[in-house]
């Protein structure tokens, strides 16, 4: 299951991350991110000491969302060393 944290900066989360961080842009009221939270917690089982996933919703980050590009949700981004590297828009499966 997810646990809920606080950070002073999206940028401070990146930079301080052991592993590679997997961002699920998303919304409370969109259907298909409710589906891929499923499957998230699903890899997060599988992969918790290799990856990190952290929850974004983009109606209480706006400006975030907005810097990240983000039009499409679910939109999953997977950063590396702070940058990143690949992304998703809609729902994966696992």
């Amino acid at each position: 299951m997810a646990v809920k944290k606080k950070f002073n900066s999206f940028q401070e989360l990146l930079a301080n991350a052991n592993v590679p961080v997997l961002v699920d842009f998303y919304a409370p009221w969109c259907g298909p991110c409710q589906m891929m939270a499923s499957i998230l917690e699903q890899v997060n089982q599988e992969m918790k000491s290799r990856l990190q996933i952290v929850k974004i919703n983009t109606d209480n980050y706006p400006t975030l969302a907005r810097g990240h590009r983000i039009q499409v949700l679910p939109t999953l981004v997977l950063f590396k060393n702070a940058q990143p590297v690949e992304r998703l828009e809609g729902v994966v499966q696992a």
